[in-house]
């Protein structure tokens, strides 16, 4: 099965005054950025502090049922984007152990921080933390991962971009049979999140993932606040 090839500018049509909203810095890098590996834990340092650090979706939702609906497999090559402090990172690498391999990716290099020091004391060997602009580049070689996640992360990339090179970039390291994953607010007015303007419904992320080559696999409701989103690539 192949990917279908990415169709680009194609997204932003589609929810015009989402791209209009505060200055986020959540995924800007650094041109310093310094290159280190300790305890077997790769990453990136940088001083950017992004809009929104630390905040996280992740007390707000039923845990197993987002595992569950990701259908992790003891070998998944899992890539958390836009991580934060790792949450979602760590309950991944806990339930793959040592077979599994779990990236952690963000700009905010005082949260990966956070995420190694914690995996450190968890004894967790299997993540390997990367800073980097997911507007621009995900370092990561073509194929490479089984599951690509993103848990309240879109309506943030839509804020600085038409959200068209992070997409591109997603189905480019996704292996054919790969899957992605979206975690958003649902588009309501209640509860944490950004304003009802910048949310998206399920069908909104829908049409924004579908000119990249995904079909949705299943809609999972997480509670109150979130829905999860998982999509394949569509067959030839």
């Amino acid at each position: 099965m192949k990917k279908k090839k990415p169709e680009q500018g194609t997204s932003a049509s589609i929810i015009p005054d989402l791209y209009l909203g505060r200055d986020d810095e959540r995924f800007t890098g650094s041109s310093e950025d310094e290159h280190h590996v300790n305890e077997g834990i790769y990453t990136m340092t940088s001083s950017v502090k992004p809009f929104g650090a630390g905040r996280s979706s992740f007390e707000f939702v039923d845990t197993d049922l987002v595992l569950h609906a990701l259908a992790l497999t003891p070998s998944t090559v899992f890539v958390d984007l836009g991580c934060g402090k790792g949450n979602y990172t760590l309950a991944v690498a806990s339930t793959l152990q040592s077979q599994g391999r779990v990236y952690g990716i963000d700009a905010w290099q005082e949260g990966l921080d956070e995420l190694r020091e914690r995996a450190a004391r968890l004894s967790l060997k299997n993540i390997i933390t990367i800073q980097a602009n997911l507007n621009e580049h995900i370092p990561i070689e073509d194929g490479t991962a089984d599951i690509c996640f993103m848990a309240t992360v879109l309506h943030d990339l839509l804020r600085d971009s038409t959200g068209n090179k992070a997409l591109s970039e997603i189905a480019r390291v996704l292996k054919p049979t790969g899957r992605i994953g979206i975690i958003e607010f649902k588009k309501i007015e209640d509860g944490p999140g950004p304003p009802l303007k910048v949310r998206l419904s399920p069908e909104e992320t829908e049409q924004i993932i579908s000119p990249f080559g995904f079909v949705k696999d299943r809609l999972t409701d997480l509670g109150p606040f979130h829905y999860l989103i998982t999509a394949s690539f569509a067959k030839k």
